[in-house]
């Protein structure tokens, strides 16, 4: 779990103190692979609430997932097509979806909480 937030924090920081600009030419691979870095963060994240998280899948994960939207937006930008349209609605379903996901895991866990808790209350009177 701390792999992802610690690559987080780091591009967070790194992105408000650093004067590092990206060409205009460029803006549309650079938002196509963070838009799949985070599809792949959130797939982490809800890989830990799974307990079924590997390291070596998300690595592999997130750096495919980045160099495969780029190489979709080069390819249609080349053959004058918007392919970088299809990753994005790819990933922003996989985006959405991993969500709603998180937030079933959290809800359960948090209400099996609290069903426990008010047992062991009822219990003790």
């Amino acid at each position: 779990m701390w792999l992802p937030v610690m690559g987080l924090l780091i591009g967070i920081l790194l992105g408000l103190f650093t004067e590092f600009r990206v060409p205009d030419q460029y803006s549309s691979y650079l938002s196509i692979a963070v838009l799949a870095a985070l599809d792949t963060l959130i797939g982490g994240i809800r890989a830990h609430l799974e307990n079924v998280f590997e390291d070596k899948v998300f690595l592999t994960g997130f750096f495919t997932n980045i160099l495969l939207a780029a190489g979709l937006a080069f390819l249609g930008v080349h053959l004058g097509v918007d392919l970088y349209l299809a990753a994005v609605f790819a990933f922003g379903v996989r985006l959405f979806h991993n969500i709603a996901l998180i937030r079933r895991i959290l809800l359960d866990k948090w209400l099996e909480k609290r069903k426990i808790k008010k047992e062991t209350q009822d219990e003790e009177i």
